[in-house]
């Protein structure tokens, strides 16, 4: 099976694949992704998207200014939401990183420029990858990863990174017979790469 096939069971894997591996250029929506795999750490994605709603209604639609002034009885009252994740660690760590995202977005002008400022703005295509041949991390989110934990952020290891830049179309890891890869590719500019320190490769 290819391995965008995995995504296209139900109509709520098939929306999803829609917008997964978009490239992402406003700060908000790249919160949301941020945060959604904060929230997937341990889980299933599938989890997390049943979810999403809920989510968005218990963190203000991801708008970074408001969750980055939650308090703890904001954490009380996303504790006590009935049909929401009931990870204390993982809510307070999205609330900590929309502090840290204000603080990005100070230095950077925007937290999407300072995430593509790691590919110089393009979208990038791992040789192999296209195949099937997908690494649970890799170099690219071991780096980004590392310099997110230097400023703050928390619940963010390469693993996460790398499912977060597949998400937010930092990497395109759509296969190579998946309409949506070449969507990408005539709309964004790409760069083709080598391999770079991946881990925990499997082979769909």
């Amino acid at each position: 099976m290819a391995y965008c096939q995995f995504n296209l069971k139900d109509s709520l894997g098939r929306d999803y694949h829609e917008e997964w591996g978009t490239p992402v250029h406003e700060d908000q929506q790249q919160f949301e992704h941020l945060s959604m795999e904060v929230m997937q750490c341990g889980l299933s994605f599938r989890t997390v998207l049943v979810k999403r709603e809920i989510l968005r209604q218990c963190f203000s639609g991801f708008a970074i200014d408001k969750v980055a002034a939650f308090t703890e009885n904001d954490v009380e009252r996303i504790m006590e939401t009935q049909g929401m994740i009931h990870a204390v660690r993982k809510i307070r760590a999205i609330i900590n990183n929309a502090k840290r995202v204000q603080e990005v977005q100070n230095e950077f002008g925007s937290f999407s420029a300072y995430l593509w400022s790691f590919t110089d703005g393009k979208v990038v295509c791992y040789q192999g990858h296209e195949k099937g041949r997908i690494p649970a991390s890799n170099g690219l989110s071991l780096r980004i990863s590392k310099d997110l934990k230097k400023r703050g952020f928390t619940f963010v290891g390469p693993i996460v990174i790398y499912s977060y830049l597949q998400a937010c179309g930092i990497i395109n890891d759509h296969d190579g017979q998946c309409p949506r890869r070449q969507a990408i590719l005539k709309k964004h500019v790409s760069i083709q790469l080598p391999v770079d320190a991946e881990q925990d490769v499997r082979q769909f």
